[in-house]
């Protein structure tokens, strides 16, 4: 063929130039006449009629000059960049295009590079994130951090800073979209609301269930204190009878050993290296005060629950939904002819926390007797549970039930006052809600 094929150039063949009154040779004439058809026809129609068969081989152009434009808009087209990389200008303009999105999972520390722009790295464990140098990664970088295991700590290079700060904590279970500026490095700020509403703390599911009279199941659920989310996926049994470890049918308790009469709560605890929550028993309402020494490696989160022990030591059964707790036996707490305003610690009530409380008064009136019986939270509050009966020449007995709060120290004000004649009284408890645990779906 005379179209060189390295350059496009045509060169028609040799004898194919005739001069003034010179015979024309037909052999290479043909020849040409032959080639320009075929070259006519392997050429691009300009009315897009037939197809380009090999690769079209454009110049390699500038931003202002791409090597392939349009006869309107010659400052718009395709040129290309440096390192071979493939360039689009509008009106000469480069027209900058996001790189093509990178999912990897990482199970430990890693140093993001500028290779990791636009890619989404999902953390397993807890780690540390070490960004390299913004000045390196340059403007416009961008990463997205998943935290699915364990806290992702991310950690800028130097003294550069993220949000302002030296570093930044992605809590287990959320993500956030980091931005370098060139100098620093910024995100989309959804940490820090989390953190802005830290105090708004909530529980879902995580009930108990009596399984014996020194372990019960904790249900699945989800907890959400201090902006640390604990999800639940299986139910856990624990057990009184030992101090914590980890797992199902493992110990209970911070520390000691099972107590009589007492008030235990329940917390959430997460391990600080794969994010798995547990629980503990402590005799402590306040996470800040619970026993850490058999809890190496854990955080205490949050009070879910409380479980109570009778004089016998041994957990004292009860039905739980969301926040309420239905005894399977009520309990007395007082039984006689009258008494004066008095405070109690209800035994079948959690000590140390308020509750509302679940009563059943009973009153047993002699004929021509009257008589009244009250709870309340403490002697200044007009009694919330009270039951009156008056006896004229029969004699009469009944019974209502009730509710109250107890004080933040979980102890009531009751009282039996007999208004004239001979009249019994009869108090028990029937169970309590524990309205201070932010349940959603709370009784």
């Amino acid at each position: 063929m005379p179209r060189n094929p390295s350059t496009g150039v045509y060169s028609k063949p040799a004898g194919t130039t005739p001069s003034v009154g010179q015979v024309i040779d037909p052999v290479p004439w043909n020849a040409l006449t032959t080639d320009l058809g075929n070259e006519i026809t392997n050429s691009l129609p300009r009315d897009g009629s037939a197809p380009m068969v090999a690769p079209l081989k454009a110049a390699g152009g500038t931003v202002s000059a791409p090597g392939l434009g349009f006869a309107s808009t010659p400052q718009t087209g395709l040129y290309l960049k440096g390192g071979g990389l493939l360039g689009f200008t509008q009106n000469g303009v480069d027209v900058a295009f996001d790189q093509a999105l990178v999912y990897a999972a990482k199970s430990g520390d890693y140093t993001a590079l500028a290779s990791d722009d636009n890619a989404v790295h999902r953390f397993t464990a807890a780690a540390t994130l070490t960004l390299t140098a913004a000045s390196t990664l340059g403007a416009n970088w961008h990463y997205c951090v998943i935290a699915d295991g364990g806290d992702v700590t991310i950690d800028p290079n130097g003294s550069e800073t993220i949000d302002g700060a030296a570093t930044l904590v992605v809590p287990n279970g959320y993500s956030t979209f980091i931005v370098c500026s060139g100098t620093a490095f910024f995100t989309d700020k959804l940490i820090a609301k989390i953190q802005a509403k830290s105090e708004i703390n909530n529980v879902v599911g995580c009930e108990t269930v009596y399984v014996s009279s020194t372990s019960i199941q904790i249900k699945t659920g989800e907890v959400f204190f201090n902006s640390k989310n604990v999800v639940y996926a299986s139910a856990l049994t624990k057990s009184l009878s030992t101090t914590f470890t980890a797992g199902n049918n493992g110990g209970f308790l911070d520390t000691g050993v099972i107590q009589a009469s007492k008030t235990y709560f329940v917390h959430s605890v997460r391990n600080l290296t794969t994010g798995v929550g547990d629980w503990v028993a402590s005799l402590q309402s306040d996470p800040a005060l619970v026993s850490t020494g058999n809890l190496t490696g854990w955080e205490v989160v949050g009070r879910v629950n409380v479980v109570l022990t009778t004089s016998g030591n041994v957990i004292r059964q009860y039905v739980q939904d969301g926040n309420e707790y239905r005894v399977t036996a009520a309990v007395q707490e007082y039984n006689g002819s009258g008494i004066a305003a008095n405070d109690i610690q209800p035994v079948g009530a959690p000590a140390g926390i308020s509750a509302e409380i679940y009563w059943l008064l009973a009153v047993n009136s002699a004929a021509n007797s009257s008589g009244e019986l009250g709870v309340a939270a403490d002697a200044v509050t007009t009694p919330v549970a009270v039951f009156n009966v008056n006896a004229g020449n029969t004699a009469q007995a009944g019974r209502v039930s009730a509710r109250s709060r107890s004080r933040s120290t979980g102890i009531v004000t009751f009282y039996a006052v007999t208004t004239v004649g001979s009249v019994s009284y009869t108090l028990r408890s029937n169970g309590f809600n524990d309205y201070t645990v932010p349940r959603l779906n709370g009784a």
